[in-house]
């Protein structure tokens, strides 16, 4: 056994995770200052907002990029108004380079063509777009306004268009490990990348939410409500927690978790500084998967 009863296979699995994981921006002011703590190299998915537009995800991308980063950009079907636009946008992002992207159905509150991901993927499949890779959200436990049913076959018709599925903000990690199953035993294959918290604090969350607008910030708090709920429970939240928990299915070559998605809610420099650290507790070292 390993760190804290961790199963050498576990400690490896997540070792191998945390070595080179997804660091998710947003793409507000504060965002320069702390993307200077991302590791060289750092794959970063940069967020769509209704209050900032697809336009400072696309700019935040070119700018990573041009830094030496992998940029993932999320594409908003609801922030994108018919095909000529999405032609333009997915044109821009050919001509910086990035060949990643995230595909949310996003919550815009006057779209225009595209109500959701399933069109949104389907429209850039007859377009031609350029990515190597496609990602698509799935939901261990809920969605605020789409019910379970639909979720999930929204996912199965998604799946052939995309290379993998994050799981959504979840600390349950039996929610987690029985939706990876459950979605195996529908045939959904896709690989899975956990989408795990990153280290938060109540007050800079706050002021995250006051940035980016009245309207978007009481999505934001809504979105995560779970994360403000760890953090006023006395000792708060940390990470390893929920990463140890995981161990066994984080090791299951069945469950198929290629990845970790880290939400850092633009606190990078004391997420990056949890993970080296855990991974110095590991025993392991920073070398590059």
């Amino acid at each position: 056994m390993g760190r804290g009863g961790l199963s050498e296979a576990g400690r490896e699995a997540i070792v191998e995770l945390l070595r080179a994981p997804k660091f998710e921006l947003i793409p507000l002011r504060n965002v320069n200052d702390q993307s200077a703590f991302l590791p060289p190299g750092a794959t970063v998915s940069v967020t769509a907002s209704p209050a900032k537009g697809m336009e400072a995800t696309l700019e935040l991308c070119a700018e990573l990029g041009a830094r030496g980063f992998s940029p993932v950009a999320h594409l908003s079907a609801r922030m994108i108004r018919d095909r000529e636009h999405l032609r333009a946008l997915l044109g821009r992002l050919d001509d910086a380079g990035v060949d990643r992207a995230f595909v949310v159905g996003g919550d815009a509150d006057d779209p225009g063509e595209f109500l959701d991901g399933l069109s949104l993927l389907r429209a850039m499949a007859e377009l031609g777009h350029t990515f190597r890779e496609l990602g698509i959200p799935c939901y261990p436990q809920d969605h605020p306004d789409i019910p379970t049913p639909r979720l999930l076959e929204a996912l199965a018709a998604k799946a052939p268009f995309a290379h993998y599925m994050t799981t959504q903000m979840c600390f349950d990690p039996k929610a987690i490990g029985a939706f990876i199953a459950a979605r195996r035993a529908d045939g959904v294959a896709l690989p899975v990348h956990i989408g795990l918290p990153g280290v938060a604090e109540l007050a800079k969350l706050a002021m995250i939410s006051a940035r980016i607008g009245v309207r978007d910030s009481k999505r934001f708090l809504s979105k995560n409500v779970r994360l403000v709920g760890q953090l006023v429970r006395p000792g708060g939240y940390r990470p390893d927690g929920l990463l140890e928990s995981l161990e066994a299915v984080l090791a299951d070559p069945v469950a198929d978790v290629r990845d970790l998605h880290i939400y850092t809610f633009n606190q990078v420099e004391t997420t990056e500084e949890w993970r080296t650290r855990y991974l110095a507790a590991l025993g392991a070292g920073e070398q590059s998967r």
